[in-house]
């Protein structure tokens, strides 16, 4: 048994280790899972400048994704609509209406000239072996800027999950600027469908977002929904509208959706109601508002990791330095041969030493006669001469050494040598480096990437606070019976499915609970009411009560600051009975003695603002030491007070 469990073990833990790095969660150092970076590397050997179908880039790209052509047509599509690193021809889908691509065979793409270059450098880049042996695919691609911000992800793996929200691609580029500057840049998601954006609960790359759609109410009669939430299409928001309507939370006579390049659908309000009136509603009860948790994990030295946004900025900061520095050294090394090829060039055919090879009669013989050729300007030579250079020189056609123009070949070495020289003031300052190039970049996306999503705060709306209240809670004296289906009694307040109610029946236990359809709660109530905790806090109660075995009354005034639904609390302690409750705060408690004549009439009427306010479970304050016949609460006047419980 413990063979089986060791082989169920293994095997489970091969099975999360390969779904967390190789299908789910992307690498921090270029963005991509697995299958986006295959696709990117198929449209990079299939590039010739021309669209491809994308039937054919599936079928290119299944040479290295042993999962199938539907999944890696899905994560095409997603990558094309993010308008960045694919360009499209045919109908890619609408992130706005949630309109599906058209088929493969119909739709086509190519790689981005600005993909290739934030993205591509087979020079620098480390390949390993395709699942089958036959091709090579990049471990990652050398990117230049962190993908895995611009592009957002989600993904699901074995025990973690990953859900990063996209970023502006320039506020990208310029907070990698800000890092490589000793600054701390602040960065926030941005969203294709735009909308409001409420950050207060974002924690640099964590926690949660709350988005809103962006509303017109310019006409008081009808309102115009701009600009969606992310993930929310057209057809979905259409659909939350309706339910909320068919449910009551929301009145609205007509839905009307004009979306075609821009969203654009119309809420039509019913007679008397207006603009103003709904708005909260729609964020409460429909797609208008959403909230995301946020959670940036990545694979980071072949390791899942938390980390945040600035983590992300820091890191390809440095990335980037590391890359710049590793195209700067591999450009310094090919014109570096270069530069030692055009020298021995010029040399060959500006001295003749081709004609030394004239009279000899063997291979070892014209190899050994041009080395020792170039004896003479070895100073201008920077390493020594090898048989390949030999081999180069001596396959320099005739025709090419009588035209040669000496002159061009000099200006070409003279170029070779000032880039040189600037690759090695680079070197010397690869941040500077750096921080340029990225103003490159921007230079070059000038018009393009503009922030769509408006960041601002707004206060949340409480499904409570904005739900319509238009059913009549009643309760029935005679019966004990409270709910919404009773069609006798007195009406307790107009109610929605959110509220609450607090009753305090006559033995002083406090319960709360939801608005019932019917239910006996009993006769003789001390209290009942909205269960509201903003009105309650600031509702003092007060309460008259007596032990059975003795003969003394006993006052306590609490607040009510929480509960837990359903829950019975006893308001006074055991073997006790309530006398009286009320709420208001005006009144005298008047004590009935049973020997009137030894008690002073003004120690009758005690005023309950010389009372303590304390917590529900608190014990009450002996009134009088003396024996009572009642209690009761009366004005200064010492009559009976108005009714003051609902």
């Amino acid at each position: 048994m413990a063979y089986v469990d060791k082989i169920f073990d293994r095997n489970y833990l091969e099975y999360a280790s390969y779904v967390i790095k190789d299908r789910a969660i992307p690498d921090i150092r270029d963005g991509l899972k697995p299958v986006q970076r295959r696709i990117l590397h198929s449209l990079f050997e299939m590039d010739d400048g021309k669209f491809h179908k994308v039937a054919n880039v599936v079928g290119h790209c299944m040479k290295y994704h042993p999962h199938g052509d539907a999944s890696i047509y899905e994560a095409l599509v997603q990558l094309a609509q993010k308008e960045l690193l694919i360009d499209t021809q045919g109908n890619f889908g609408n992130v706005f209406t949630g309109d599906q691509a058209s088929a493969a065979r119909y739709i086509e793409c190519r790689i981005t000239p600005f993909a290739r270059e934030i993205l591509y450098n087979k020079n620098i880049t480390e390949y390993t072996e395709s699942y089958d042996g036959r091709n090579l695919e990049p471990v990652v691609f050398p990117a230049k800027v962190p993908l895995v911000l611009i592009l957002g992800v989600e993904g699901i793996a074995v025990g973690m999950s990953t859900s990063i929200l996209p970023h502006n691609f320039r506020e990208v580029v310029q907070a990698i600027q800000a890092v490589l500057r000793g600054e701390k840049p602040v960065l926030y998601p941005d969203f294709v469908q735009g909308g409001l954006l409420d950050v207060s609960e974002y924690r640099d790359g964590l926690g949660k977002v709350r988005i809103r759609a962006k509303l017109d109410t310019s006409d008081p009669k009808r309102i115009l929904v701009r600009e969606l939430p992310y993930r929310i299409t057209t057809e979905k928001l259409i659909t939350s509208l309706e339910t909320a309507a068919n449910k009551g939370q929301i009145k609205i006579a007509e839905i009307n959706d004009y979306t075609s390049e821009n969203v654009e659908i119309e809420i039509k309000l019913p007679k008397g109601i207006y603009a103003r009136d709904v708005v909260d509603s729609l964020y409460a009860f429909t797609d208008c508002e959403v909230s995301y948790s946020v959670n940036l994990l990545v694979i980071r030295d072949q390791k899942p990791e938390v980390m945040t946004v600035s983590d992300v900025l820091a890191y390809h900061a440095s990335h980037l330095v590391r890359i710049l520095k590793q195209e700067l050294e591999y450009e310094e090394r090919e014109l570096k041969d270069q530069l030692h090829a055009r020298t021995l060039e010029q040399i060959f055919i500006e001295e003749r030493i081709y004609k030394a090879i004239e009279e000899m009669k063997s291979s070892e013989e014209v190899t050994n006669a041009v080395i020792q050729g170039f004896e003479p300007f070895k100073s201008q030579i920077r390493r020594t001469i090898s048989p390949d250079d030999v081999e180069r020189l001596l396959k320099i056609p005739i025709r090419r050494i009588s035209l040669y123009d000496m002159n061009k070949l000099r200006k070409e070495i003279q170029d070779i040598k000032g880039r040189l020289k600037e690759i090695k003031e680079h070197l010397g300052n690869l941040t500077g480096y750096a921080i340029g190039w990225l103003e490159g970049v921007l230079a070059k996306t000038a018009n393009r990437f503009e922030r769509r999503t408006e960041i601002t705060g707004f206060e949340k709306v409480t499904l409570k606070r904005v739900a319509l209240r238009d059913k009549k809670l009643r309760y029935d004296p005679n019966t004990g019976h409270l709910g919404l289906a009773l069609t006798s009694g007195t009406v307790v307040a107009e109610v929605s499915e959110w509220d609450k109610v607090l009753i305090i029946d006559k033995n002083a236990v406090m319960t709360v609970i939801k608005v019932p359809q019917r239910l006996f709660v009993g006769k003789d109530l001390l209290y009942l009411g909205l269960a509201d905790k903003e009105s309650l806090a600031a509702t003092v109660f007060s309460l008259i009560y007596q032990k059975d075995t003795e003969k003394q009354a006993y006052l306590k005034r609490f607040v009510i600051e929480g509960w837990i639904l359903e829950k019975k609390y006893s308001l006074v302690p055991e073997k006790c009975t309530a006398l009286a409750l009320t709420t208001r705060q005006d009144l005298y408690v008047k004590l009935d003695f049973k020997q009137r004549s030894l008690i002073a009439s003004k120690k009758e009427l005690l005023p309950l603002s010389d009372f303590l306010i304390k917590n529900p479970g608190a014990l009450g304050k002996r009134l009088s030491d003396k024996e009572i016949a009642g209690a009761r609460f009366v004005t200064d006047k010492g009559t009976a007070p108005r009714e003051d419980t609902v």
